[in-house]
């Protein structure tokens, strides 16, 4: 059965009217943002979007898990809520939500939802904003990872020859052509390039933003761009950019689609670290 990830405005307004739902509400934009004003109810948690994964050993995954099991704790969130996320544009932020999005999946929450239109849309419905911070008791955070929601580096080596898996590369244009290693700055990581034998989709391509607000493309336009790179609704596809977070993005509109996907959350941050790793550098 299909699951549901995206939520309007009007219908998490719905959700936060009812008092019988546990529903917490997370602000991934920066604290800084998030103190002018937010979604009522609202928390901010930037580490979703900033933490980065230094490799997908066992080691560093466990890390991670316990990281933000911490904080969620702190925050009085056990995993059990109807957790939505939100960012300012889905555009602009390389995908924070959806990363957040992601992470609280992996870590095992089962209702999750990303904020479709994000702040903005919220803003455009007319719906009330604060700048309380609401205060929350602590909690204990209930660890449940998903491992098969990530592609480990070993598994994206083992997919490089297999054309049943579609290595699918979401970065900007000038990371993919070899320009640059990063969207922050073009020598951020050691190398620049690809993961060899991937295909290139940049990720906002999978968003329109007819309505002024950038929302992502239905079902058949995702189908159909798709198309154009190789990806059938029967593919097996492994997402990566550079720190996983526009992989996670397009993660979701793949998803709403109803394309099997992965998300090698490592991404180019920890693949071109790495020199033992092939890279294809030629500049396109």
């Amino acid at each position: 059965m299909k699951t549901k990830l995206l939520i309007s405005p009007q219908e998490l307004t719905s959700l936060l009217a009812e008092k019988s739902t546990k529903t917490v509400v997370i602000d991934t934009r920066t604290p800084e943002e998030y103190a002018v004003a937010h979604i009522p109810q609202s928390i901010n948690i930037r580490d979703f979007f900033t933490y980065l994964l230094e490799s997908s050993s066992p080691e560093e995954l466990k890390k991670l898990q316990e990281y933000f099991a911490e904080i969620m704790s702190n925050l009085g969130i056990s995993g059990g809520e109807k957790l939505i996320v939100y960012e300012d544009t889905l555009n602009q932020g390389y995908g924070q939500s959806c990363r957040a999005a992601f992470l609280l999946k992996y870590l095992g929450c089962n209702q999750v939802f990303v904020l479709h239109g994000g702040y903005q849309a919220w803003l455009a419905a007319g719906l009330s904003t604060t700048s309380e911070v609401a205060e929350r008791d602590s909690s204990i955070f209930r660890l449940h990872p998903q491992a098969e929601m990530m592609v480990t580096t070993a598994e994206m080596l083992q997919a490089i020859d297999n054309p049943a898996i579609i290595k699918l590369d979401v970065r900007d244009s000038d990371e993919w052509r070899g320009l640059s290693s990063s969207p922050y700055g073009a020598d951020f990581c050691p190398r620049k390039g690809r993961i060899p034998n991937a295909v290139w989709l940049e990720w906002q391509r999978l968003m329109t933003n007819k309505s002024g607000i950038p929302m992502f493309r239905s079902k058949t336009e995702i189908l159909e761009i798709c198309q154009s790179v190789g990806i059938t609704g029967e593919s097996t596809v492994y997402i990566y950019c550079f720190k996983g977070s526009r992989a996670a993005n397009t993660f979701i509109a793949l998803q709403e689609a109803g394309i099997s996907a992965k998300n090698y959350f490592g991404s180019w941050n920890e693949w071109s670290r790495n020199s033992a790793l092939p890279i294809d550098s030629r500049i396109l």
